[in-house]
């Protein structure tokens, strides 16, 4: 019998983007979403966090305990350029700091972003300061949200919900439920943008259409969480906006997609 061959390798040294992302276990459209949305050649690892089928202010901040947990069993020995945790209210409940915080506990990562700071930033980069605000949840667990915002002077003269606390009937509100709920919503008021709160809100397609409707940027959770991941890892131009994202071929940086 011949005896087994032992064969040489050689190791790739090509470098992409390292993202991370911690989806809530209840969130069934962020995952998609992002793969959706981020270019072919950025890495994405992704692990979960424990919450709750209902959604409630005590709910979301008991996730604070969980954050670094999740973390710690995303891959040993990456060093991910950005790390994302994807929940809008929970990051309101909690604060960006604590996130941050409790992330980097659990795994190295040069920068942690969530949809909150990442509105922030996207916010900045159209010059918008009043936004219409939509939420699927009810009004007591989006006041904290629109409070935070209010504290970076980005108002939310209007807001609208659909006043539900169970995430699985979240992830079903249809597209037209969203978009007549946005137009009557952005109707007759003076506003800069419209926002579409909540990860697990399946928003993507809705955004264009509804753009074209008010004639306003139109934002959303997972769509302003991609766009900032992408930007603070300088996977995309600094001049790409959120909404570029949704073509088909967003403008990636030189010698990438």
């Amino acid at each position: 019998m011949m005896a087994d061959r032992i064969f040489d390798y050689t190791l790739d040294q090509s470098t992409r983007p390292q993202l991370g992302l911690i989806v809530l276990q209840s969130d069934v459209t962020l995952e998609d979403d992002l793969r959706r949305l981020l270019p072919a050649d950025v890495s994405l690892q992704v692990t979960r966090v424990p919450s709750s089928t209902t959604v409630t202010s005590e709910t979301l901040a008991e996730m604070e305990h969980h954050l670094a947990a999740a973390a710690r069993v995303l891959p040993r020995g990456v060093t991910f350029d950005v790390l994302g945790y994807g929940c809008t209210s929970g990051t309101a409940e909690i604060g960006a700091a604590r996130v941050a915080q409790c992330i980097r506990q659990g795994t190295q990562t040069i920068v942690v972003t969530e949809p909150v700071s990442a509105l922030f930033a996207a916010c900045s980069a159209l010059r918008v300061s009043r936004i219409a605000f939509l939420s699927p949840y009810v009004e007591s667990v989006s006041q904290k949200l629109r409070q935070t915002l209010s504290d970076q002077k980005i108002e939310t003269p209007v807001f609208g919900t659909f006043a539900e606390d169970q995430e699985a009937k979240v992830a079903r509100i249809d597209e037209k439920s969203l978009l007549d709920a946005a137009c009557r919503l952005v109707k007759d008021v003076d506003i800069d943008a419209v926002f579409l709160s909540c990860t697990n809100l399946r928003t993507l397609d809705v955004i264009p259409r509804l753009r074209d409707v008010t004639g306003l940027p139109v934002l959303s959770s997972n769509l302003v969480l991609a766009w900032h991941m992408l930007h603070a890892s300088s996977a995309i131009e600094p001049n790409v906006l959120p909404e570029d994202l949704l073509s088909k071929h967003p403008k990636t940086r030189t010698g990438q997609v």
